[in-house]
């Protein structure tokens, strides 16, 4: 998430959780209904190593590099679980040196070219002395697995007490089974946090290979840009154009 943040002291986001994960127990209880009694559960895991954390068009660890891992346990009916892990670098002031991500939610088919993902993903930085946590509500809706759309809102955006509406539409080109491009614009809408918004852009090369333990390798290089409104929000040390490069384990 965004490097800066206002210092505050809130209740949790109890209403917002509630209703999402009352959501969610429908949609395991509609799916289970459908299935038998003992699913199958997926494990899976990732661990990668880049050289600037970048979230959202701006670093999150002042352009240094990051280590990052992340877990997930998913049921066949769709509805999984996840937490992902980074190293991050804030305001002197926040202390804040990481940062773990928690998510619920559920994915699949919707339609035989359509897939959706809906989940609440909560940011926790456990090494802070200000209170920078705050959850946001996620969907991504795709296209024949190549076009994306993704919304996110919160009503504690980036850790504040204010709403913040997030809007990404990507692509990805696939060269042949190894190799790919992506690309993505962003619009973070802050204005009642900032009084203002931003956007960004990405475009990506990726390198995939397959390991002799049946792992996926990734060599990603990514192209970041902001727009000068993101300059003024975070700094130009933190947003503006900055090449992103990493290496990325899948098992």
């Amino acid at each position: 998430m965004s490097s800066h943040h206002p210092f505050r002291h809130r209740e949790a986001a109890a209403p917002l959780l509630s209703a999402f994960c009352a959501g969610l127990g429908l949609l395991a209880l509609g799916a289970n209904a459908q299935t038998e009694e003992a699913s199958a559960l997926g494990l899976s895991g990732s661990a990668a190593l880049t050289s600037d954390y970048v979230w959202r068009g701006s670093s999150q660890t002042q352009g240094d590099a990051a280590v990052q891992a992340g877990f997930k346990a998913a049921h066949r009916s769709g509805v999984y679980a996840s937490v992902w892990g980074s190293n991050v670098e804030f305001a002197p002031g926040t202390h804040a040196s990481s940062e773990f991500d928690f998510s619920v939610g559920w994915a699949g088919k919707i339609a035989r070219d359509w897939s959706l993902d809906v989940n609440l993903l909560h940011y926790r930085y456990p090494s802070t002395t200000a209170d920078l946590n705050w959850t946001e509500l996620n969907g991504t809706l795709t296209w024949r697995d190549d076009y994306w759309l993704s919304l996110a809102y919160s009503n504690l955006a980036l850790g504040s007490r204010d709403r913040g509406l997030y809007a990404q539409l990507g692509a990805r080109f696939p060269v042949n089974d190894a190799i790919r491009f992506e690309a993505a614009v962003g619009h973070y809408v802050l204005d009642d946090v900032y009084d203002r918004s931003y956007s960004h852009g990405q475009l990506s090369a990726i390198w995939t290979a397959k390991t002799a333990s049946s792992a996926n390798l990734e060599l990603r290089l990514t192209a970041h840009a902001t727009d000068r409104s993101a300059e003024r929000i975070f700094g130009d040390a933190l947003a503006g154009s900055r090449i992103e490069a990493a290496v990325q384990a899948s098992f």
